[in-house]
C-alpha cells in the first residue's frame, strides 16, 4: 500500500504545475497581445468565457491534486481503502475537469477567434470547421488584435496537451485507486487466515 500511496503523491505532484499552466494560459488568452482593451470592449470570443484552462483544467484540477499529494499513512486496512476510494473520487472529478478543458479547447480551435475584419467584429473562420489552421494565409483577415490567430492557437494547443496530459495523470490514478481499494481487503483477510 505505501507503494502505491507514493505514486499518488507522485502523481498528485505532476497535477500541480499543470494546473497552474492551464489557468496561466486561460488568462493570457483574456488578454490578447497582453492587452486589456480587447476585454473592456467585449471583443473576446464566446469559448474564452467557458474558462475551460481556468476553471477545467486548473481550478478543478487542483481537488486531485490536492487529495493525490495529501494522502496518509494509516495502519488499518480499512482506512487505508476509504483513503483510496476517496483518492478515486477526486480522480473522476479530474477526469471531468480535463476532459471540459479539452472539450472547451477544443471547440475554441474549430471556432476561430473573434476578430475586426474588413467587415467589423466577427469569426471570420467560423464556418471553416478548423481548416484554416492549416491555412495561415487567410489569417491575414484579422486586422485587430494583431496576431490574434498565432496568440490563440499557441494558448489552445498548450490547454489540449495539458489537459490530455491531466487525464492520463487522473486515470493511472483511478486505476491505482480502485485496485487498491478493492484488492487490499482481501490480502489482508488472506493473510489473516493464513496466519489463524
Amino acid at each position: 500500500m505505501c507503494c502505491s500511496v507514493g505514486f499518488a503523491r507522485s502523481l498528485g505532484l505532476a497535477l500541480l504545475p499543470l494546473a497552474l499552466c492551464c489557468i496561466v494560459a486561460n488568462l493570457l488568452l483574456l488578454f490578447p497581445m497582453g492587452e486589456i482593451t480587447y476585454i473592456k470592449q467585449d471583443r473576446l470570443a464566446s469559448y474564452i468565457w467557458y474558462f475551460g484552462g481556468l476553471g477545467g483544467g486548473g481550478l478543478l484540477m487542483l481537488v486531485p491534486a490536492v487529495a493525490f499529494t495529501t494522502l496518509g499513512k494509516c495502519s488499518c486496512c480499512w482506512n487505508e481503502s476509504l483513503m483510496m476510494c476517496g483518492s478515486v473520487l477526486a480522480a473522476v472529478v479530474g477526469l471531468v475537469g480535463s476532459a471540459y478543458c479539452f472539450i472547451v479547447s477544443g471547440y475554441a480551435l474549430l471556432q476561430g477567434p473573434q476578430c475586426f475584419t474588413s467587415y467589423g467584429w466577427s469569426y471570420p473562420f467560423a464556418d471553416q470547421k478548423g481548416r484554416y489552421l492549416l491555412q495561415p494565409e487567410t489569417w491575414t483577415r484579422c486586422l485587430q488584435p494583431v496576431n490574434i490567430i498565432e496568440w490563440n492557437i499557441t494558448l489552445l494547443c498548450v490547454l489540449l496537451g495539458l489537459a490530455v496530459l491531466e487525464f492520463i495523470i487522473c486515470l493511472l490514478q483511478l486505476g491505482n485507486g480502485l485496485v487498491n481499494a478493492v484488492c487490499r481487503p482481501c490480502c489482508y483477510k488472506q493473510e489473516y487466515s493464513l496466519n489463524a
